[in-house]
């Protein structure tokens, strides 16, 4: 069984008033896993779990991603937002088959994104980007975009025909290893130029190669990046950090958010942490 940690000694780094967390999931009873994804994490970690890990780390509002465990149905997505109340945006999973009265409900809701997340378990892949890009646009939405970035290079024209604000997720995701003279990396840096794409510092440990406790590997592109772009960056916890199976895997919070937010100059802190995201997600 695994014990996850929801307080403890505070980070650091103190986070700015208003601070976001962009990258998290959080689950209610009732709402079971869908056939195609991940079981549902043990426990369920919800949002009372989550208000302890906010007063920990001084976090105030959230965006709540949709778990590929529940693939496209957002009815626990929506019971989570509904019990955030107004500190809450959502992330959600849709198609080209979600209707209008589907989207219009999701943004009443509090949804301001929609996901692709295409490795194993995901709802919706790259092959449906447009499709989603087109849904999504329509109701001023944001994309969260999510694939290994080694074939970044091979996406890169789709990319930059997308009609919405998006976010490369995960620090890219490079699982193949990266470094700032990659090749993926000068793409990324002219994504990120054209004014329309943001990246996310979240889930560092899933791509590090180098691994804790300072992800050499991320931290070098991620400077790189918080230099070049802070406009561009935002920021997320990956709370509850699903892909830890032992509570000795599991990582602690304010360890990490030291770490990760180190990589990000302190005077551009609060674009990062609040005035970036609350754009993005419409707070």
């Amino acid at each position: 069984m695994i014990e996850r940690t929801f307080s403890g000694e505070r980070p650091d780094i103190a986070l700015p008033a208003g601070a976001i967390d962009t990258q998290m999931h959080m689950y209610l009873p009732g709402f079971p896993a869908r056939p195609g994804g991940p079981p549902l994490p043990e426990g369920l970690p919800g949002p009372d779990d989550y208000r302890k890990v906010m007063a920990w780390l001084g976090i105030e509002r959230v965006v709540i991603t949709q778990g590929n465990a529940h693939q496209i149905d957002n009815a626990n997505l929506l019971a989570c937002l509904g019990a955030m109340g107004e500190a809450a945006r959502g992330v959600a999973a849709i198609t080209d088959e979600t209707t209008d009265a589907e989207m219009e409900a999701l943004h009443a809701a509090g949804v301001r994104g929609a996901r692709i997340m295409d490795l194993p378990g995901g709802a919706v892949g790259l092959e449906a980007l447009e499709a989603v890009d087109a849904r999504a646009s329509a109701f001023g939405w944001c994309l969260a975009v999510q694939f290994d970035g080694t074939h970044l290079l091979e996406h890169v024209t789709r990319l930059e025909r997308l009609k919405s604000r998006y976010i490369i997720d995960h620090h890219g995701k490079f699982f193949s290893g990266i470094s700032p003279q990659s090749a993926q990396v000068d793409a990324l840096r002219r994504l990120i130029g054209r004014g329309n794409c943001w990246f996310k510092f979240a889930g560092c440990y899933e791509s590090s190669r180098s691994g804790p406790p300072h992800y050499e590997d991320i931290a070098a592109v991620a400077r790189q990046m918080a230099a070049d772009a802070p406009e561009r960056i935002i920021w997320g916890t990956n709370w509850p950090h699903n892909l830890a199976r032992r509570t000795q895997d599991y990582p602690n919070d304010a360890a990490l958010l030291d770490t990760v937010l180190g990589w990000v100059p302190e005077d551009h802190r609060t674009k990062v942490l609040v005035d970036n995201p609350a754009a993005l997600f419409d707070f």
